[in-house]
C-alpha cells in the first residue's frame, strides 16, 4: 500500500493556551484511531527547541539546515493506506482534530518492492 504524509507546519496551529489540552487531546485520539485502523506507521512533532544540522557526504557535521528546509517545523503523520482517497479521508480528520489545514504529500517509490533487473 501506498504511504502518505499528514503535516502542518507550527505556524497553521494558532491556539489559546486554554484550547492547547483540548486539541493535544483530539489529536491523540485520531492517532488511536488510526493505529486501530491498522494504518499507522508514524506520528509525532518536530522539536523546535533542537537545532538542524546538515551532515555532508563526508561526513562533516553543520549547524544549520539547508534554505530549502529552515522553515520546516510543526506535526507529521504518516500512514499506509490503499488509496489518496484513503488518505484524504485520514487527512480531513487531523485537520479537525488539530484546528488547521494539513498538507498531504505521497511518499515515492518503495526501493524494497523494486524487482533487480
Amino acid at each position: 500500500m501506498p504511504m502518505f504524509l499528514i503535516s502542518f507546519p507550527s505556524s497553521a496551529m494558532v491556539l489559546t493556551a486554554d484550547e492547547f489540552p483540548v486539541v493535544a487531546a483530539a489529536a491523540n485520539a485520531i492517532v488511536d484511531e488510526i493505529k486501530a485502523a491498522g494504518i499507522y506507521v508514524f506520528a509525532e512533532g518536530l522539536d523546535d527547541q533542537q537545532p538542524a544540522t546538515v551532515v555532508s557526504q563526508d561526513g562533516t557535521v553543520s549547524a544549520h539546515s539547508n534554505p530549502e528546509t529552515a522553515g520546516l517545523n510543526g506535526g507529521m503523520t504518516i500512514i499506509d493506506v490503499p488509496t489518496r482517497k484513503d488518505a484524504e479521508y485520514w487527512a480531513a480528520k487531523v485537520a479537525v482534530a488539530c484546528r488547521c489545514p494539513q498538507e498531504l504529500r505521497a511518499f515515492g517509490i518503495d526501493m524494497d518492492a523494486v524487482p533487480e533487473s
